[in-house]
């Protein structure tokens, strides 16, 4: 008989509050989980055999259930993410079909599916709020989506498919983390750094004394160069040494398409199974079935719209890449007739630099992280009254680096939420991207028999230019908006009015409204009074010069029909995948790839471009049939934010009342309405593309 584990024993069972990191081990995952989905099976079991159909006995048991679950397994997932190791992968590995198998019983269980229904056609129905119909709705719909309805060999079937699905994912994100990780290009002569900035020479050494080149220097290297994007994206645009550049290309798209980390076998099993998978539901397409659950109504509407788009910025692609052309000839650039992919990158930085004056990299001293965080605070405060604070050293942190704050609200002084900040590259542990999670949800809990709210908390994590030789970590300006990027997502999950946890910040908002509020902030790094105050000089305290701003004005629309046509051939690549390609048929997800390449890119994909195989958001993320998601939220974004132009960027005054509206609607209704609804209260109307056009320079006079 195995004995009961507390809390005293596994910190993963404290199940409540901020996560104890610095107590958490690998070895404490496979205990905790396998004790927790054993009490929460007796307790599910329970509530299936005394089905009461109202909200306390029905929603509220099961929302403490899932909320105890994933608390400790977030954690896990968390840590997975940022502190990436051999052992709490091979723990992770071997609880994942435990817990998906728990939360396909959960998904199908019929008593619940049952009681929701009969919920709904209750007396009590109509005593409910907006946000309790729409956690009901959705709960009947997730149930049927998780295959509810299915008997015998197909539900078998399909559970089958959910736990083969969930070991590919993390093996798909395992092994892009394991190849970017696997390649170095260590450079020992000065030839070879030309053109390179002293931010990455620095970053190199520092990379080359990490490696056990301990006498690296950034005047006399070594150094090493990495394919994680602080790294690589610097190089390509900057390295005069063209072979170089080739040499690194190659190797950045053909990461995780070979060896032991080839995701090609990956993908095509992915494909197979989530097409089955929707089959097995009755859909004719897994996009079909991931649509059913988001804001847009059909695969026909979201096409109608990428291909909106692409008419509107495809010319401007094609005369980018002529422009592109024309520069480097001008140059004297030898490859000018024969640009490759390996060029774009940098003849792109040497025309920005000569038709704007501006170099990126002569910008990373006016933003220093710290400064770039009062600034970012400061903008929080003007427009959705809150204050942030840093708390650092209040909250345990998985790694020194990562940061902690508490924000208020400005009027009441009361506390609201809180986040963690964990801002650098760290490729040997911490996947690239940039991204927010849940920490806390809100929700109310029990304290001696009467509810209070439990505040939410968040993981803001990017993967910036980390500190380097004595400096502050120095920001490019693309980095500057990747964290206001996340900092939206952070404001929608931590300024939620939602007391039900269920509908509360993100959750229950529909996946294609959710880049909403964090392509919305990124527009904030363009207005003056925003950029002048979290742009200062990190040696001089120096704000940055007007003239510099007059250009990240007039630079921001360059190249913007290429930057478009971009997003739109990887979105138009999901759809397609997920909607009419056939596994099995001869033609190959590549193939697939370079068909649509001919309608949605200007330079086709090299042969040996294996981009799928690191296309994590949508076959490691949760962007399968739905990387659209990100143009159909910029409309809704780019339109919000067009409120605020309308109502005068130099009216303070103005633009509170804009921003307490904007918070009041978008960022605190969270997922109790429906986002249209949510967004027609913010702006009276409903969406329209003419102000992404205007943002990107592409409407037409």
């Amino acid at each position: 008989m195995t004995s009961t584990l507390t809390a005293m024993d596994n910190p993963l069972l404290i199940g409540k509050g901020l996560p104890p990191f610095e107590q958490i081990r690998p070895e404490h995952v496979v205990p905790a989980i396998t004790q927790l989905l054993a009490e929460a099976g007796d307790r599910l079991s329970h509530i299936e055999s005394n089905i009461v159909p109202t909200w306390s006995g029905l929603v509220e048991p099961l929302e403490q259930l899932g909320d105890r679950i994933s608390w400790s397994w977030g954690i896990v997932h968390h840590l997975l993410g940022v502190k990436n190791s051999a052992e709490l992968r091979q723990a992770q590995e071997s609880m994942q079909p435990q817990v998906v198998t728990f939360l396909m019983r959960l998904g199908q269980s019929q008593p619940i599916y049952n009681g929701y229904r009969a919920l709904r056609e209750g007396r009590e129905w109509a005593t409910l709020d907006s946000a309790q119909r729409r956690i009901i709705d959705a709960a009947i719909r997730e149930a049927e989506l998780a295959g509810v309805g299915l008997q015998g060999e197909a539900k078998e079937r399909f559970n089958a498919i959910q736990l083969e699905l969930a070991d590919l994912a993390t093996k798909f994100s395992n092994n892009v983390l394991d190849a970017t990780k696997a390649y170095t290009l260590t450079l020992t002569q000065s030839d070879e750094v030309d053109g390179l900035p002293p931010s990455l020479l620095g970053m190199a050494a520092q990379a080359a004394r990490a490696a056990g080149h301990e006498a690296a220097t950034p005047e006399a290297g070594p150094w090493v160069i990495t394919l994680d994007s602080p790294s690589y994206l610097p190089f390509m645009q900057h390295s005069r040494r063209r072979p170089l550049r080739e040499q690194l290309h190659r190797a950045f798209i053909t990461r995780a398409a070979s060896g032991d980390t080839d995701n090609q076998p990956l993908i095509d099993r992915i494909l197979t199974r989530r097409r089955e998978q929707a089959q097995l539901l009755g859909y004719g397409s897994y996009a079909e079935l991931s649509l059913a659950s988001k804001m847009a109504p059909d695969v026909a509407a979201v096409e109608a719209l990428l291909e909106s788009l692409r008419q509107s910025s495809f010319d401007a692609a094609k005369a980018d890449l002529e422009d592109l052309r024309a520069f480097a000839c001008e140059q004297g650039a030898a490859e000018a007739d024969d640009l490759r992919p390996w060029d774009v990158a940098f003849w792109s930085e040497r025309m920005r630099e000569e038709t704007y004056a501006l170099n990126a990299e002569a910008l990373r001293p006016y933003f220093p992280l710290e400064q770039v965080l009062d600034g970012l605070f400061a903008l929080a405060k003007r427009i959705f009254g809150i204050v942030i604070t840093a708390a650092d050293g209040e909250a345990p942190v998985w790694h020194p680096d990562v940061r902690y704050f508490q924000v208020a609200d400005e009027q009441t002084g009361g506390a609201i939420a809180a986040f963690y900040l964990d801002p650098y590259s760290r490729p040997a542990e911490k996947r690239g991207g940039a991204w927010m999670d849940v920490c806390i949800n809100r929700g109310q809990e029990l304290h001696d028999g009467i509810p209070e709210v439990r505040l939410p908390v968040a993981y803001l994590t990017c993967n910036q230019t980390p500190p380097v030789d004595g400096k502050p970590s120095l920001m490019t300006f693309q980095e500057v908006t990747t964290l206001f990027h996340e900092f939206g997502h952070g404001l929608q999950h931590m300024l939620t009015r939602v007391d039900y946890s269920g509908a509360a910040g993100i959750n229950n908002v529909e996946w294609d409204a959710v880049e909403l509020p964090s392509q919305f902030m990124e527009n904030w790094c363009y207005d003056r009074a925003t950029l002048l105050s979290l742009a200062k000089h990190y040696e001089t305290g120096e704000p940055l010069p007007e003239h510099y701003y007059q250009k990240l004005l007039a630079v921001r629309n360059f190249m913007s029909g290429s930057a478009m046509v971009r997003q739109l051939h990887f979105s138009l690549l999901d759809i397609e995948l997920h909607h009419r390609y056939q596994p099995g048929t001869g033609e190959t997800p590549n193939d697939v790839r370079n068909r649509l390449a001919q309608t949605t890119t200007v330079m086709p994909p090299l042969p040996e471009d294996a981009f799928l195989c690191a296309f994590g958001h949508i076959f490691a993320g949760g962007y399968a049939a739905g990387y659209y998601s990100y143009k159909w939220a910029e409309v809704l974004s780019a339109d919000a934010f067009s409120a605020f132009e309308e109502a005068g960027l130099e009216d303070e005054g103005a633009i509170a009342q804009t921003g307490r509206r904007f918070r009041d609607t978008v960022l605190a209704l969270g997922g109790s309405q429906h986002p249209m609804e949510v967004f027609k209260a913010f702006r009276g109307r409903e969406p329209e593309t003419q102000p992404l056009l205007r943002h990107n320079g592409l409407l037409a006079a």
